[in-house]
Formats: structure tokens, C-alpha cells, sequence
């Protein structure tokens, strides 16, 4: 674990050494002072020599001048590793991320990957710094302070030793009961992430039912279970500051009816006994701040296995050895293809599907919800890897292919429509970030969104909110394939994204798609029959099956499903296009 996470320093190793070598230096002459002070008291002050008095009094202002400035270079270089660690880790792992399959952010989901990015990294970036600056600190401090100790007397600082194997103990017990309690707490921020930003997602919805106070209780449970795990954790850890103070206490008292009895034999000078008590403070000192580095140190450790998670999941679509860079055409086969979310043949969501489609075919596709619809889709542009048998695309394995180039051939406008922040021509130019202004209203045109855009004050530089709050359902779905299509794709698939328009836009989008690119092979999803009626073929899906395969009419004289949907649509209201 240590040694992944340390990959992450790269560019702040200087930083990272310099930091605990001027610690060093500032500990040093910070140990130096109360033995330049014992001198001064029994060879100064004892025996009346002022000039020994004055040039001691410069060396002690020199060395604590010297101690700030080692304590300030520190400082520096510590917050400039700590932030830079912190920054690298975040971005290493938001780029592993981006090569994540679907299946890789299932396993993770979306608020624990937040929480891994922001928080997690925030503790570990604390933790680093304390390592490379009061980790080093303080250990260094207590052995320098003994051996100082030792050294002005043996006998006394034989006492520090006992309250040795006292801490570890009981240090060691603090450590392995926290440290369950840290995990199953962060696994909780997770899922409090999770209900706030479902909450937020889903405001609209929330308010207009009325249920703000159920959401307020949901976030109220899982807060007060996190705040009853740190709870239940601090307490804990609150044991080792009363336990170094105990230890500590305990030596002042020895060490002070001991060197009483030294003064009072003669064996020990007053200086001396006061230099060992400025070491006893030092190490009293050191020891609350290594308990904190201690502390930090615990909770830093559950952050930094997940972090360590995220760097090294492997993403479970991988380029083959010798890729296959270009796609010939949008031909399409489905060989005995099954598919599981889980890899689990057992529990297949798709089943034995053979399918063939012809490049610039369009293929309307139908089945009821939980029918595997997009699940179909996704395995085109291998958003998710077959269980069993394969799915080619131009003739060609879609596992042999580079995924970029893939991709690039295949543009999918999905059930969840996403517009990022940024003008409606930035979010236009994710299909194709070299496209002019005209190349970007032609495809407006196609998607019946030029209308709507240049109605705006803004025109095609109007602002779009996260996730497009500030446009219409309907808006949104046009926007997305106009953005899809400015792709120019070899395969375009419509995932039920033209949903929220009304009928008649829905028609002249697909006469559009028609007449404009008609040697893209397109696969629309759609629970309108309406919008798929006039497709080359149509496909009825059931149960994660092929229920049928068709023509409008043939399905409607042979297919009992189709038959109903239809028949259904109709009683409803009429939902189709007036014979032309």
C-alpha cells in the first residue's frame, strides 16, 4: 500500500526530504538549549562569571534563532509536499477512473468515488504532512532528549525506560480497536454522499410529492450512525493523552525525589536537574504530539486503502495486444450473445441472442421495461463486455478493436440525457471539437434544436446549468443527438431519446436521420411505436430474448406483443404519425 501511494510524490521528493531535514536540524538545537542553560547556571550564574554569562546568553539566542528558522523551512517545505502529494493522488486516480468500465463504477459507485476523491484524499494529505514533519519530530526529539538526559545522568533517565513497554501496550490496543470502527464509518460517509446527492439530484421530484421531511429523517439516520462510530472511535483514541500524561507525570515525580536527594548528597547540581527536567518536558511534549500523529495516522489508514483501491482497480475492458484501429463500416452481428452484469453465467439479463444487421439499416427496437433494451445496446460500443459468444461490428470482434476507435465510430444518446456546465455550442463540440459554427446549426437543423437555440438572448453561447436544469426535457434530448450526430458515426443508437418531444418532432428527426446520414446504421429504443414504425426492421424483446424480428406490419399480423403495445397505443389516444 505504502509503496503505490508513494508513487503519487513524483515531483515533490525534495520537498518531501527537505521537510524532515531542517525538522532535524530545528530538534537539535532545540535539545542543545537546556544544556547550554545547565552550563549557565552552574558555571555562570553559580560561579559569578559574567563573561561566561554574556557569551552563553548569545550561543542560547543564536541557537533558538537558528531552531525558528529550521522550524519555518520545514514548515514550508511540508505544506508544499502534503498539497502536492494530495494533488497527485487525485489526479492519478480520477484518471484511472475515466478508464473504468460501467461495470468498474457499479462496483465502486458514484458518491463512495467522490468521497474517495475529496475526503479520503483531504486525510491522507494531513496525515502526509505529520509524517514527514511531526512523526520525524517527535521521535527524533524524545531520543535526543534521553540521550542528553543520559548523558547529564544515567541514573534518572533510567526512569523514562520503564514507561516504555507502558505506552506501546497500550498505544498497540487503541490501534487494532479503532481501526475496524474507522472503516465501517467512511463506508458510511459513502452512503451519505450517496442520499445527498440523490436528494439534490431528485429535488424537483422530491418537493413535488412532499416528502422533504422523509429525506430529512433518511440523512438524519445515517449521520447520527456516523456520528456514533467516531463517537464510539474517539473515545478510544481519547485513552492515549491520559496515558502519556499518566507516564509522563509519573517520571516527573521519580525524577524529582530522586535528583532532590542528588542535590542534597552532592552528586547532582541544580543546573543539571533543571536541563533534565527541560528534557522530561521535551519528551512530555513529544509524546502528546506523537499521540496526534498517532491518531491521524489511524483514521489516515482506512482513507489511504481506499484510495489504494481505486489506483489499483483495473478496468475490466482492456485493449487487445494489436488493436484493430478502424472500423470498416456499422455492420452488426450478435453471436449467440449472453451478457450478466455480474460475469455471472447463471443469471443472464441477455440470453442467446444471433442478430445480423446490415450497415446503414435502421432498427427499431421494442420490449417492455426490464426487457434488456439497453443492456442490448451498450455491448455495441463495449460499455460492457459479453458473458459468453460476441458481438461484431464491421466484421470485426468488438474485443479486437482499440476502445477509442471504437467509440468513435459509435455515437449513443442514452435514457439519462447529460448536458455538462459550459455554452450549448461547448456541449455541441463534444461530438466533434473541431466543428464551425455552420457544421454546428446543421445539426441543430437535423435535431430540431436550431429553433429553440436561436430564440435564446445567447443564441448558441447561452450558458447550460450542470446536468442542463435550465432547459426542457425535450430540449435536452434534441441537443443530444444534435451533439451525436456532429460524431458523423458509422452506428448512431437512440437509447428512448426522443421521449419528452412530442410527436411531430419526433417525426421530422427521423426523417432527418434518413435523409441525411442514410449509410449510418441506426438502432432506435423507443416505447412509442410511433417512433419506430417506419424502421427497416423492428425487434421485440422479452425477458432479456429476441422475441421477434420484423417489419411494422409483419410484427402486427404475427407478433402478440407487438400487437398489444399496439393496440394499446392506440386506445390510449393514437400515438402515430398520420398516413402521409
Amino acid at each position: 500500500m505504502i509503496k503505490k501511494l508513494a508513487k503519487s510524490i513524483r515531483q515533490y521528493k525534495k520537498a518531501s526530504i527537505l521537510s524532515p531535514v531542517f525538522m532535524a536540524f530545528e530538534v537539535t538545537m532545540e535539545v542543545l538549549i537546556p544544556f547550554l542553560m545547565a552550563n549557565l547556571i552552574d558555571l555562570g550564574i553559580t560561579g559569578g562569571n559574567m563573561d561566561y554569562i554574556v557569551k552563553m546568553s548569545i550561543v542560547l539566542f543564536l541557537a533558538a534563532l537558528l531552531s525558528l528558522g529550521f522550524g519555518i523551512m520545514s514548515g514550508i517545505f511540508a505544506a508544499t509536499a502534503s498539497a502536492g502529494f494530495a494533488g497527485n493522488l487525485r489526479h492519478d486516480m480520477y484518471r484511472n477512473v475515466q478508464n473504468f468500465s460501467f461495470s468498474n463504477i457499479d462496483k465502486f459507485s458514484t458518491a463512495s468515488l467522490v468521497t474517495r476523491l475529496t475526503t479520503d484524499v483531504t486525510n491522507l494529505q494531513n496525515a502526509y504532512q505529520m509524517i514527514i514533519r511531526q512523526a520525524v519530530r517527535a521521535p527524533l526529539m524524545i531520543i535526543l532528549a534521553l540521550s542528553m538526559s543520559f548523558r547529564v545522568n544515567a541514573k534518572i533517565s533510567l526512569i523514562f525506560l520503564g514507561a516504555i513497554p507502558v505506552l506501546g501496550l497500550g498505544l498497540f490496543f487503541i490501534h487494532s480497536s479503532v481501526h475496524p470502527i474507522f472503516t465501517r464509518a467512511f463506508k458510511r460517509y459513502d452512503k451519505l454522499n450517496s442520499v445527498v446527492q440523490e436528494n439534490l439530484h431528485g429535488i424537483r421530484v422530491v418537493k413535488s410529492y412532499v416528502r422533504e421531511e422523509m429525506e430529512k429523517e433518511k440523512f438524519e439516520a445515517i449521520s447520527n450512525d456516523i456520528y456514533t462510530d467516531f463517537t464510539k472511535a474517539q473515545k478510544r483514541v481519547a485513552f492515549n493523552a491520559p496515558l502519556i500524561q499518566l507516564c509522563v507525570n509519573a517520571c516527573m515525580i521519580l525524577i524529582a525525589w530522586i535528583g532532590a536527594k542528588l542535590i542534597v548528597g552532592g552528586t547532582m547540581s541544580t543546573g543539571e536537574l533543571m536541563s533534565i527536567i527541560a528534557y522530561t518536558m521535551q519528551i512530555l511534549m513529544s509524546l502528546n504530539l506523537l499521540s496526534m500523529v498517532f491518531v491521524m495516522i489511524i483514521i489516515s489508514r482506512v482513507s489511504a486503502e481506499r484510495i489504494v483501491q481505486v489506483l489499483e482497480e483495473e478496468s475490466d475492458l482492456k485493449n487487445p495486444e494489436h488493436p484493430v484501429m478502424a472500423v470498416k463500416d456499422g455492420g452488426i452481428v450478435f453471436k449467440n450473445v449472453s451478457f450478466s452484469y455480474r460475469n455471472d453465467e447463471s443469471r443472464p439479463c441477455l440470453c442467446g441472442v444471433d442478430l445480423e444487421i446490415s450497415s446503414g439499416e435502421t432498427i427499431g427496437i421494442i420490449g417492455g421495461t426490464g426487457s434488456s433494451k439497453t443492456s442490448f445496446v451498450q455491448l455495441i460500443p463495449r460499455l460492457y463486455d459479453v458473458t459468453t459468444g460476441a458481438v461484431l461490428i464491421g466484421g470485426v470482434d468488438v474485443r479486437n478493436y482499440d476502445i477509442e476507435a471504437l467509440r468513435s465510430e459509435v455515437a449513443v444518446v442514452l435514457q439519462k440525457n447529460l448536458l455538462f456546465s459550459g455554452s450549448i455550442k461547448d456541449n455541441l463540440r463534444w461530438g466533434d471539437a473541431d466543428a464551425d459554427d455552420e457544421e454546428i446549426r446543421r445539426v441543430s437543423r437535423l435535431a430540431q434544436a436550431d429553433d429553440f437555440v436561436i430564440s435564446f438572448i445567447d443564441g448558441y453561447d447561452t450558458y447550460i446549468e450542470q446536468g442542463g436544469t435550465n432547459v426542457s426535457g425535450g430540449q435536452k434530448q434534441r441537443l443530444c443527438i444534435a451533439r451525436a450526430l456532429l460524431k458523423k458515426p458509422k452506428i448512431l443508437i437512440l437509447d428512448d431519446s426522443t421521449s419528452a418531444v412530442d410527436t411531430k418532432t419526433d417525426s421530422l428527426i427521423r426523417k432527418a436521420l434518413k435523409e441525411e446520414i442514410p449509410n449510418t446504421t441506426k438502432l432506435i429504443i423507443a416505447q412509442r411505436i410511433s417512433s419506430i414504425q417506419d424502421a427497416d426492421r423492428i425487434i421485440v424483446m422479452d425477458g432479456g430474448l429476441i422475441n421477434a424480428v420484423g417489419t411494422h406490419d409483419e410484427l402486427l399480423s404475427s407478433n402478440q406483443i407487438y400487437k398489444e403495445v399496439y393496440n394499446s397505443q392506440i386506445q390510449g389516444g393514437g400515438d402515430f404519425d398520420a398516413e402521409k
